[in-house]
């Protein structure tokens, strides 16, 4: 059984450098930012909704418009990433994305159905925009972390979308409180757009960075990673055809169709959070905007500490057996059973039982969320971005059906409940798809066109 251990031996003596911990921690402050933009219109949305006269069904989908461009970008972003590398990209798809949230706050200038249409158009913007974001992620982290910290690596840039919810919802509640929402948009906007210069200045591709010397190159390639995934090779052109036949190949692959379903019922549970959940406080459990913005950090707060927790717990179980299916999926399994948790705020009436069940399940979906580390322990190495691309794309299928089934479950039984339930069947979907149909996680090794 390999655990790595010679990996872990300096070359020559020579004491490694660490580069790869600040390009994760760059990921997870690129990737709050990322959640913090897509949970704009959660925040503001109860004052718009009453501004522009929303109803339930309208506002699912209002925040079904970005998923709706995010799932259809995410074979062009893949392959964009894979054609032309993570960091360009990337910077790219940081600042449009930041640009289109900006723009957002002045959608008042508009009236009556042209609020309503430029809303819907600019979220699918920042939709189509953030693409690439999660397949780069995938990518600089295949590309820098070897397999035995890639659990850790993948958790600390997914459970950023639990830290944006701590720091971002409690500022946002304050500015639509105090001087109105548009200053939401054009807060995220213009600190996004700022981040992204940053971006462009410090990540490098592994054997450009300035501050990594061949210890850390080797002890990562040694791991598994693929230090050399950027590099430009001299070689033949992969035809759209091949293409084509590359992602046929996966979509054939039971192993990623049940990592695929998996991961679309995990994201159910991401974007109630990110959308409805607010929203629930208000309606459902009478809060203030303000206090829900405050009430919202609390499972954030949980769920960020369960991700963590989960990479950690994962890459101990790979350390000490070696094998991938006991380390990716014992947390997931445990983690997903914790979810089912939120159908117990239905039978309670007190604020805090409200929020200790929310937060036992969003901390067990961060202990479960790691289906980009599983992603990144299967993807092929010659199409990483595409094959991210993909997994991204069945995955954030939820983010157009959830908000949009959310909706029309409250608007039909005037209710909350039966959109707790529908969230908490879905982690249970989630157990059984990856228990049952992924069976053995493994690198995918394609076959070429003859």
């Amino acid at each position: 059984m390999n655990t790595f251990s010679e990996s872990r031996v300096p070359v020559g003596g020579q004491k490694k450098t660490h580069a790869r911990y600040w390009i994760v921690v760059m990921l997870f402050i690129v990737t709050s930012f990322n959640y913090g933009d897509r949970a704009t219109l959660s925040i503001a949305g109860s004052s718009m909704a009453k501004e522009i006269g929303l109803d339930p069904v309208g506002m699912g989908y209002i925040f079904s418009a970005f998923s709706w461009a995010y799932v259809i970008g995410q074979i062009p972003g893949g392959w964009l990433l894979d054609r032309f590398g993570s960091k360009k990209v990337y910077f790219w798809s940081i600042f449009i994305w930041s640009l289109f949230t900006l723009l957002q706050g002045f959608v008042d200038l508009l009236s009556g159905f042209g609020i309503i249409a430029a809303l819907f158009f600019l979220r699918f913007c920042v939709g189509l925009a953030e693409a690439p974001s999660f397949p780069g992620n995938s990518r600089i982290v295949a590309a820098w972390f070897p397999a035995q910290e890639r659990g850790t690596a993948v958790a600390i840039f997914n459970s950023a979308q639990y830290f944006a919810t701590v720091i971002f919802a409690p500022i946002m509640g304050w500015l639509t409180a105090s001087v109105g929402w548009a200053h939401v948009f054009w807060f995220m906007g213009a600190l996004g757009i700022i981040l992204s210069l940053i971006w462009q200045r410090v990540i490098h591709d592994p054997h450009d960075h300035p501050g990594v010397n061949s210890a850390e190159l080797e002890y990562m390639e040694q791991g598994g990673a693929l230090i050399n995934m950027d590099v430009k090779k001299v070689g033949r052109k992969v035809s759209a055809g091949e293409k084509w036949y590359q992602i046929k190949q996966l979509l054939s692959s039971r192993m990623m169709l049940g990592i695929y379903l998996g991961q679309y019922c995990i994201n159910a549970m991401t974007y109630f959070f990110i959308t409805w959940f607010p929203v629930y406080l208000v309606q459902a459990r009478g809060m203030s905007i303000l206090k829900a913005g405050f009430v919202a950090s609390v499972p954030a707060i949980c769920g960020f500490l369960g991700g963590v927790l989960g990479g950690v717990i994962s890459d101990y179980l790979m350390r000490r057996t070696g094998s991938l299916n006991i380390a990716r999926k014992t947390p997931i399994v445990v983690g997903m059973l914790l979810s089912v948790s939120m159908v117990v705020c239905n039978y309670v009436n007190t604020e805090w039982m409200v929020v200790f069940f929310m937060a036992t399940a969003f901390f067990g979906k961060g202990i479960g969320a790691l289906g980009w580390a599983v992603m990144a322990d299967t993807a092929p190495k010659e199409i990483s971005g595409l094959s991210g691309g993909l997994f991204n794309m069945f995955g954030n299928f939820s983010g157009i059906v959830t908000p949009i089934a959310i909706g029309y479950i409250i608007a039909t039984t005037g209710s909350y409940d039966g959109a707790l339930v529908y969230v908490g069947i879905h982690a249970l979907v989630a157990v059984i798809s990856f228990l049952v149909i992924v069976k053995d996680i493994r690198r995918i090794e394609l076959k070429h066109l003859s």
